[in-house]
């Protein structure tokens, strides 16, 4: 089983930056699929980035491209998300999560994803 545990969240001003670490144990593999998603008071929580646990493929949804990068840090076994030029809809609840079936691309499907962190909450103000 995979323990995911989120930090690095906090109020921060449009237009700041934070950086979301996701510290990963238990069996990983190369091939999984780790992702960012969030969930906004009221709505659906949505699918935001996410990489192979062994660093390569790399996808992200429209809202948060050029803005956003995942990254794995080997060193601390953990997932990054780095986010910069933050809006006020960026604001959310930030949930790290593991899919761990085999695909040909990245997962990107909520439904796949079957472990998740806690969460952190991400606040930005206008």
């Amino acid at each position: 089983q995979v323990q995911l545990v989120e930090s690095g969240g906090g109020l921060v001003q449009a237009g700041g930056s934070l950086r979301l670490s996701c510290a990963v144990s238990g069996r990983t593999f190369g091939s999984y699929s780790m992702g960012w998603f969030r969930q906004a008071p009221g709505k659906e929580r949505e699918f935001v980035a996410a990489i192979r646990w062994s660093g390569v493929g790399k996808y992200y949804v429209d809202s948060v491209k050029g803005r956003f990068t995942i990254s794995i840090d080997n060193a601390k076994n953990a997932v990054v998300l780095q986010m910069n030029s933050l809006k006020p809809e960026d604001t959310a609840v930030y949930y790290c999560a593991v899919d761990r079936r085999i695909t040909s691309a990245v997962g990107t499907s909520i439904r796949g994803y079957d472990c998740w962190g806690q969460g952190t909450q991400v606040t930005v103000s206008s």
